[in-house]
């Protein structure tokens, strides 16, 4: 039987207007830097190599600063794991997040994969995936923030506050959400009640999967001591690939002020985050190259060199280690993901099925009248 012509889907002209387009950004960007390659060249030909080698020293801090905040999350959740391990997830996970399409799924799957192989739990897994992500996120807002003061722009003092009582509270409602599950039970079991009346369901129907997420919940224990670890590390991250800028523009003999560093590595990292190209590429170079000579105050060539640099480091150097390292120490769990999954379902359904019989045997016994004999 021959086969059928694939129809063409009704949105096939958008990939090609999507390659259009980044050819036509291509383009238009090296037309905009040619005249400007020459001195870039010059630049790069007479790099200062002790400078360079601080650069890429000061990214594998950031690296194992990264590290070190999902070392402690984990910790407050009940769950050791050596700072080696730790870091080696981080260049694994962030070699496919800059290099692959859709990269960030693949890495946070990744990255969940093997916190479950540490023995997380799945609330565990996913939340240290989640605060490790907002804290990310409150601290890019906040070098942006310190960037625009320190030039003297235009910054709302209500936005600063607003994001330090945004850390705060975030910090408060992870401490008090770990401290009292019963408060959040109470709430979870007012709202079961309403939608199992409108499901036509008994009111408890679901309480054991909630009280089974909270007792996983309970073993997150975010103390003091791992907070202000974790709010430590978290700075040295980003100090660190803020220094790595830095130095990549010290490194081919430019000499950026620290508030257009601060602005350029903000916007770079915002635009990092927009899923058009692997690593943002095109994108973020371009932002770079934008933001290092208006706001860093250096010259055209003398910032397409050091975004050359920059990148070079962060990206192109940290995804060759992140892969080798993939290669050598996880590339072997792959050959085990089919049993590891297998493994997980066959746990989740025996969890299931606890529940089911846990929930059923209270719910008669609930709906069960009081015999009025007794007592």
């Amino acid at each position: 039987m021959p086969d059928t012509p694939r129809r063409r889907g009704r949105y096939w002209w958008l990939k090609w207007l999507a390659g259009v387009a980044l050819l036509a950004l291509l383009v238009a960007e090296g037309i905009y830097l040619w005249p400007r390659l020459h001195d870039s060249w010059r630049a790069l030909t007479e790099i200062h190599w002790g400078w360079l080698a601080a650069c890429v020293i000061a990214q594998a801090i950031s690296l194992s600063g990264y590290g070190r905040v999902q070392k402690q999350l984990l910790h407050a959740g009940g769950v050791d794991v050596g700072q080696p391990k730790s870091v080696a997830v981080v260049y694994a996970s962030t070699a496919m997040a800059v290099t692959l399409p859709a990269g960030q799924v693949f890495s946070t799957a990744f990255t969940y994969r093997e916190t479950r192989r540490w023995g997380a739990n799945p609330v565990v897994a996913s939340w240290q995936l989640a605060i490790s992500g907002v804290i990310a996120g409150i601290g890019l807002a906040l070098i942006g923030l310190g960037g625009a003061l320190l030039v003297g722009g235009s910054v709302s003092p209500v936005m600063l506050v607003l994001s330090v009582v945004g850390l705060i509270a975030l910090v408060v409602a992870i401490r008090y959400v770990s401290a009292h599950p019963s408060a959040i039970e109470a709430a979870a079991r007012w709202v079961l009640v309403r939608v199992n009346r409108m499901r036509s369901k008994p009111a408890n129907t679901g309480m054991h999967a909630v009280r089974e997420t909270l007792s996983q919940l309970e073993s997150v224990q975010l103390g003091k001591r791992d907070g202000a670890i974790t709010a430590g590390w978290s700075v040295v991250h980003r100090t660190a690939d803020v220094a790595c800028l830095a130095l990549a523009c010290w490194a081919i003999g430019a000499e950026p002020t620290l508030a257009g560093v601060l602005i350029a590595f903000a916007a770079g990292k915002a635009v990092a985050t927009i899923p058009l190209a692997p690593g943002g590429l095109v994108f973020v170079d371009a932002t770079l190259i934008a933001t290092l000579t208006t706001a860093a105050r250096i010259s055209a060539s003398e910032a397409v060199a050091a975004a050359f640099v920059y990148r070079g480091v962060s990206f192109i150097l940290v995804a060759i280690v992140g892969w080798i390292v993939f290669a050598f120490l996880f590339r072997g769990h792959q050959h085990e993901d089919l049993e590891f999954d297998v493994e997980l379902e066959r746990r989740e359904q025996r969890e299931q099925f606890e529940f089911d019989q846990r929930e059923q045997h209270l719910t008669a016994r609930d709906d069960t009248p009081n015999d009025p004999r007794s007592g």
